[in-house]
Formats: C-alpha cells, sequence, structure tokens
C-alpha cells in the first residue's frame, strides 16, 4: 500500500466560557505548553498558539488520520482539567461549547502564524466576535446564530 503525503493547515479557535477575561498572563504560557504536549502526543505538529484572556488560536499542521473534532475535544477537556487541578484561575474554568476551524494554503503559513503570535495587539482595535464573524465570511461558512458561540455583550 502506498503512502499518504498530506500538507492541511488548519487554525483552531475557541472561546472561554461566557467569553470571560480568566486566561491570566501569568499563566497562560503554562496552559500553551501544555495544550501543545496535548497537540504533539496526538502526533500533530504545532506551528502556533496564542491568544487573549477569552480566547485561543491553534494553528496545526494535521494528519488525515487524525479526527479534528475529536482533537479539539481532548485539548479543550485537557486543559480545561489542568487549570482547575492546579487552581491557575481564581474562578471556575470552562472552555465554551463549539470552536472554529479554518484550513490554509501552504503560501498562508507565515501570515498566520504572525496573525496568532500578535493576538494582544489585534485585540486592541477588534473584538473575538468582531473576529470570529469576519473569520465566517471571509471562509464562506453559513451559520445559524442559535448554533453558534454564545455572544455575552
Amino acid at each position: 500500500m502506498a503512502d499518504c503525503f498530506s500538507q492541511m493547515y488548519v487554525q483552531i479557535v475557541f472561546a472561554v466560557k461566557n467569553r470571560q477575561a480568566l486566561i491570566m498572563p501569568e499563566w497562560e504560557d503554562e496552559v500553551y505548553k501544555y495544550i501543545t504536549g496535548i497537540i504533539k502526543n496526538k502526533g500533530q505538529k504545532l506551528l502556533a498558539i496564542n491568544g487573549t484572556r477569552n480566547h485561543i488560536h491553534i494553528f496545526i499542521n494535521i494528519k488525515p488520520s487524525c479526527c479534528l473534532s475529536d482533537l479539539v475535544r481532548e485539548i479543550k477537556k485537557s486543559s480545561n482539567a489542568y487549570i482547575n487541578e492546579k487552581k491557575l484561575s481564581n474562578f471556575k474554568f470552562e472552555w465554551q461549547n463549539g470552536y472554529g476551524a479554518f484550513t490554509y494554503s501552504i503560501s498562508d503559513i507565515g501570515n498566520v502564524i504572525k496573525y496568532i503570535n500578535n493576538q494582544k495587539e489585534h485585540h486592541h482595535k477588534q473584538t473575538f466576535k468582531e473576529e470570529f464573524l469576519k473569520f465566517m465570511e471571509e471562509f464562506q461558512i453559513e451559520y445559524n446564530e442559535a448554533y453558534s458561540f454564545e455572544w455575552i455583550e
């Protein structure tokens, strides 16, 4: 049987429940390292990870054998437990249901990494809701407001 050759790049975006600003600068790197370990243990390659106090972006090179929804479920479940068990947050921490996943070509890699690395600066100009809805529009994803993130204003 022939080998499988692929290059699939996916940006994953998800938020803290109710978009609460619970991801603190003092421990975000620790959580990013923990999530990096999950991704590596699942045989995927992390290209970038960053976020703000209320959401996170993860950019990976994903293998065809990986089920993206299973990977995201494991990242959210395990990192949620890690944050709560280590008492990193002063409040009960929980990721919001759902996520966004957006694919890119090899020519986009540098720009996506730069975009993710500059999340904090980027969000001085644009809210998470504005950012996410822009992704939905740019990637021409049809969605039902009733099943999208809970937009707490």
